[in-house]
């Protein structure tokens, strides 16, 4: 892994002139450029393409993210909400051979380059790019105006290899960012996981709560300010991977209808066998599988049975895949 651009978080804007630096140290290497949102099974086949073709060239492998997504500057209401923030991204990415990400910051600006000025500024004169790796549905520039079939044109004015991998496929369908966004909504954890090659991780911070769980005997940390896709409601069992080592941890995801009426979405983790103090914390979180709908409960005493049983399951489901 470079040094010069490590994979810990770090953005470089190609715009900026003290990010050049760090960019002339990874010219002439081999990339792929895309929104890599979940960095699931497809895109690893792109990523494991570009350190093969980097390992012949002898160059460092480079992944080009755009962030934030388009869509959020070009159809805000529209945008998809992310998998992964970038940091999370750098780590996956990094598993599978990347020495490098560049985040190139998303304006209205850089949306209004032709594919042309795009492919000119970033691969050639920032990058100056040995070799592409993109999926047959890349488009690229202005409203989408360039095309696989565009790329391959300017490549081979610049004489850049270009590579093209086909989509994959799981059970018969292809994998996409779209299509895992659906099975979270729908709280399909395994198969989730499963695209991803990896299970869906929360990011939050642990904020005060009506502290009802403590009295129950089952305290609870109170996730806010989550910025990727929140499953859709419901009791779930995964791991909180921010301790050592992991906590498996049962995990409620919508309104809390035994004491609330207000309906309100909340995130709420008990850890289990855990005994300590998170608030302030950033909490990650696995969310690994899906137990049960939300339910209302006549009384504490209920309540406080079911959630046993929760946690019974959960230990007997986790204990053997704890990491």
């Amino acid at each position: 892994m470079t040094e010069i651009v490590p994979l810990a978080g770090v953005t470089l804007d190609p715009a900026s002139k003290e990010d050049r630096a760090e960019l002339d140290a990874i010219r002439g290497g081999v990339i792929t450029i895309g929104n890599f949102d979940g960095v699931h099974r497809g895109h690893v086949e792109l990523l494991r393409e570009v350190r093969r073709l980097a390992d012949r060239l002898g160059g460092p492998a480079i992944a080009v993210v755009l962030d934030p997504h388009p869509a959020t500057i070009l159809r805000p209401d529209q945008a998809p909400k992310r998998l992964t923030w970038i940091q999370r991204r750098a780590e996956l990415m990094s598993n599978h051979g990347i020495d490098a990400l560049v985040v190139c910051p998303t304006t209205s600006e850089f949306l209004k380059l032709s594919a042309e000025s795009f492919f000119q500024a970033l691969v050639v004169e920032r990058l100056a790019a040995g070799a592409i790796v993109e999926g047959p549905n890349f488009f690229f520039g202005h409203k989408r105006g360039g095309d696989v079939a565009t790329l391959g044109r300017l490549c081979q004015d610049e004489q850049i290899e270009l590579r093209i991998i086909e989509p994959s496929e799981f059970e018969g369908e292809m994998v996409s960012s779209t299509r895992i966004r659906e099975l979270i909504v729908g709280g399909d954890m395994a198969t989730a996981a499963a695209l991803l090659d990896a299970p869906y991780r929360l990011r939050g911070t642990v904020v005060g709560g009506a502290r009802r769980g403590r009295e129950i005997g089952f305290p609870t940390a109170n996730l806010s300010g989550i910025d990727v896709l929140i499953p859709g409601p419901g009791v779930y069992g995964g791991y909180a991977v921010s301790e050592s080592p992991s906590q498996m941890a049962a995990i409620h995801i919508g309104p809390n209808p035994t004491f609330d009426c207000d309906g309100d979405l909340k995130v709420e983790v008990h850890l289990l066998d855990y005994d300590g103090d998170l608030y302030g914390q950033t909490l990650l979180l696995d969310v690994v599988l899906r137990l049960r709908d939300i339910a209302r409960f006549d009384s504490a005493q209920s309540l406080v049975q079911q959630l046993n049983q929760d946690v019974e399951f959960i230990r007997t489901r986790l204990a053997p895949l704890r990491r």
